[in-house]
């Protein structure tokens, strides 16, 4: 288990971490959000040690991590941090090596991935010569070939096109089947919502909502009912506990206060002919993430 206790982080006077604190257990998936300059990369510097001068404690499966922890964390970065210039095999072996690995049980398992990743004609070929998805496929494989106890994610789908996308899902699922703690964070709200199991939101380096997913969508209570079919949009808007009215292609999208208007909605609707669909549905992560965020800049 991760935990972060009350850890705080300045660059000055800049407070870029404000007194955090949430844990990953075993087999869990968190996620950690937020808009660029939030304070998630530094929070990922503390973890990894890279950042040490910080208030607060930070421990997995309760040792203070230093160095002899960090081998147990793999780590993909957002930006591209591999050595363009080493072929696949000698950049693998550099982090693998670091990680504390021999060098034949690196090059067992570096086969393994390379087939499961669908690259193993690129073992030998420079860096360089990879396209962007393939690079991100090696610097995968660099974070989870010493089958790490932490695994931090930052934007791991980048570069991937939709087949990659779910190759990816399935083997992040695998380590979290296995027990591993996993840290991830995107700016992709879908993919968090499919993944994460709690999560936290930051602004500014201080958590402005937090919690088990579940819990949150039940807390914010607006809902959107989804209806196919010919509305009176304005009519519609006029009702009470009727936030808007949006129509996407064929659909009309009704936000509503909470689940106490559905009754009086459906009434109303059920007026109306050829509807063929009247879905309630919670407020998608994207709506509370936008809401939550420009409420904390608004204070």
């Amino acid at each position: 288990m991760l935990k972060v206790e009350n850890v705080s982080k300045y660059y000055g006077t800049l407070k870029a971490v404000d007194n955090l604190s949430f844990e990953v257990n075993d087999g869990e998936i968190f996620g950690l959000l937020g808009l660029n300059g939030a304070g998630k990369t530094t929070t990922f510097r503390m973890i990894m040690c890279l950042i040490d001068d910080y208030t607060g404690n930070i421990t997995l499966d309760g040792k203070k991590i230093d160095y002899t922890v960090t081998d147990k964390i793999g780590f993909l970065t957002e930006e591209r941090s591999l050595l363009t210039k080493m072929t696949v095999i000698e950049q693998v072996k550099f982090y693998a090596v670091l990680k504390g690995m021999k060098e034949e049980e690196i090059e067992k398992k570096l086969d393994y991935w390379l087939d499961r990743f669908g690259v193993s004609e690129y073992k030998n070929k420079k860096i360089k010569e990879l396209s962007k998805g393939n690079q991100q496929k090696i610097q995968f494989i660099c974070a989870i070939i010493h089958e790490p106890k932490l695994l931090i994610l930052d934007e791991p789908f980048s570069g991937l096109d939709p087949i990659n996308v779910e190759l990816f899902k399935s083997i992040i699922l695998e380590f979290k089947e296995k027990g591993t703690s996993i840290i991830f964070s995107s700016h992709r709200m879908e993919h968090v919502e499919l993944f994460c199991e709690k999560l936290v939101v930051l602004v500014k380096g201080k958590s402005v909502l937090s919690g088990y997913l579940r819990d949150i969508k039940e807390e914010y209570k607006k809902k959107n009912v989804i209806v196919c079919g010919n509305i009176d949009k304005k009519k519609i808007e006029s009702l009470d506990g009727v936030i808007n009215v949006l129509k996407e292609k064929d659909e009309y999208i009704i936000k509503i206060k909470d689940n106490s208007y559905v009754p009086k909605l459906f009434k109303e609707i059920s007026k109306y002919d050829n509807i063929t669909k009247f879905v309630v549905e919670d407020a998608s992560l994207n709506e509370i993430f936008i809401e939550k965020v420009g409420e904390a800049y608004e204070k």
